[in-house]
């Protein structure tokens, strides 16, 4: 007969220390990950303007039962303003849209080489405010849009933007705060997202805090 010493067969706190040191890089690593999660979705949240372009054959607004704005072939601009937004969200989102180059050249049969200036198309502007909606559970928030008394001025003074910038004719818009039926035919179909960029909010909050 055998007998087999104690040390052996390791107790059952011994194997329990083994396992935690074996796992303990594995855990490590693991709830490093989530805190960077948790940092990266804490600092960078958009606060940004937000513009959903697209390209159509024709798009109008009706407001009350009435056609309050219409274009031919252009680009449907959509606009949501973050509560955070500047003249200089509105300088870069104007600036993008119009030389955004989204249109076939006739001459050369180039696709994707010319803007809408070049072509001489309408631009058609809608406020969306619910371009910032988020879910909560199931119904959308829209708190980080910039409240409408605030907003509406901004939103025409973007307005006036696009107008200087390319042609007061050619650039159309809704009624801010209306309910409007947007129609459009989207040629293509050619849908792009467009944020304004984020690095000089970041900077000028960290800048505030320190």
């Amino acid at each position: 007969m055998y007998c087999l010493a104690s040390s052996a067969f390791p107790s059952s706190s011994s194997h329990t220390t083994l396992l935690r040191n074996k796992l303990s890089p594995f855990l490590f690593r693991r709830n490093l990950t989530h805190q960077s999660l948790r940092l990266h979705r804490g600092n960078f949240q958009i606060r940004a303007m937000r513009a959903v372009i697209q390209r159509v054959s024709s798009s109008s607004v009706t407001v009350d039962g009435r056609i309050v704005s219409e274009i031919g072939p252009g680009l449907l601009v959509l606009i949501g303003i973050h509560e955070s937004d500047t003249d200089a969200d509105a300088d870069y989102i104007c600036r993008k849209v119009l030389n955004m180059r989204l249109f076939t050249n006739e001459t050369t049969g180039r696709g994707w080489d010319q803007n809408v200036m070049q072509r001489g198309y309408g631009v058609l502007l809608v406020s969306q405010f619910t371009l910032y909606g988020f879910l909560k559970g199931n119904k959308p928030d829209f708190h980080v849009a910039m409240p409408p008394e605030k907003a509406k001025p901004f939103y025409a003074s973007l307005v006036e933007r696009f107008q200087r910038a390319y042609n007061p004719e050619a650039v159309k818009d809704g009624v801010f705060g209306a309910m409007m039926k947007v129609n459009l035919v989207n040629d293509g179909p050619v849908t792009m997202q467009l944020d304004s960029p984020q690095s000089s909010k970041n900077e000028t909050k960290a800048s505030t805090k320190s």
